[in-house]
C-alpha cells in the first residue's frame, strides 16, 4: 500500500515485527495478542495467521486506519479477527472490557513525541491488567532527542532491547521502503518493572 499516511502504508518497522512473530511462531498458538496502532496489520495479520487469538486496534478518530484494519483480515480470510477503536491515552468502554492478553505488538508507534506519553499510558493500564504481558514494539529512529526512557521510569516500566539479528531481521533488504531517508530500526520489549523483592 503505497501511501504514507500513518495507518495506510507498510512502514518498514512492521516488517521486522512481523519477522520477530515469524521467528517465535511456535509460541502463538493459544496467545492472546492484541496490536495497537495497527493500520494495514502486517503484525496482527502474521500473529493471527500463526495461531494467536488477535484483537486489532487503531484510533477510534481514524475510521480510514479502522478499515485498512478490516480489508486486512478480509483479505487474509481471518474473518474472526475483531477490530476496535481505542485511542492512546483514553480510558475508553472497549480499553476498559478487553479480555486478559498475553502480548502487544505496536509497530512504529513511537512516531510523533506528542503521543509518547499516552502510548505508555495505555501500555501501563494494559499490563496492569495483565501483570504477565509483554508489548513487543519496534520503531524507527528519527531523532537522538528523542527518548521514552523517562516516561519508562514514570510509569514504572522497564525495556530490553532485542537485536535484529537475534531473529533474521538485520538484513537490509527485510525492511525496504519507496519512502526517503535511512530506516535504523529497533526492537524493544516492554514490561513493568518489578519493584524491589517482588
Amino acid at each position: 500500500v503505497l501511501d504514507s499516511q500513518y495507518g495506510t502504508y507498510v512502514w518498514p518497522c512492521a516488517v521486522v515485527l512481523a519477522q520477530y512473530l515469524w521467528a517465535h511462531r511456535r509460541s502463538l498458538p493459544g496467545k492472546r495478542v492484541l496490536e495497537i496502532g495497527a493500520g494495514v496489520s502486517l503484525p496482527g495479520v502474521v500473529a493471527a495467521r500463526c495461531g494467536a487469538q488477535v484483537i486489532l486496534s487503531d484510533s477510534e478518530e481514524l475510521p480510514q486506519c479502522l478499515q485498512s484494519c478490516r480489508s486486512s483480515c478480509l483479505m487474509n480470510r481471518l474473518h474472526h479477527v475483531p477490530v476496535l477503536g481505542l485511542t492512546w491515552g483514553r480510558m475508553s468502554p472497549e480499553l476498559l472490557s478487553l479480555a486478559p492478553i498475553d502480548v502487544i505488538l505496536g509497530s512504529d508507534v513511537f512516531f510523533d513525541p506528542k503521543d509518547f506519553e499516552d502510548i505508555l499510558t495505555t501500555i501501563y493500564f494494559l499490563l496492569e491488567k495483565n501483570p504477565h504481558a509483554q508489548f513487543w514494539t519496534t520503531y524507527q529512529v528519527r531523532s537522538a532527542d528523542w527518548s521514552i526512557e523517562a516516561l519508562l521510569h514514570k510509569w514504572n516500566l522497564k525495556s530490553t532491547h532485542v537485536p535484529l539479528h537475534s531473529f533474521g531481521a538485520d538484513k537490509e533488504h527485510l525492511a525496504s521502503s519507496s519512502m526517503p531517508g535511512r530506516h535504523t530500526i529497533e526492537m524493544m520489549i516492554i514490561s513493568l518493572a518489578r519493584s524491589e523483592g517482588t
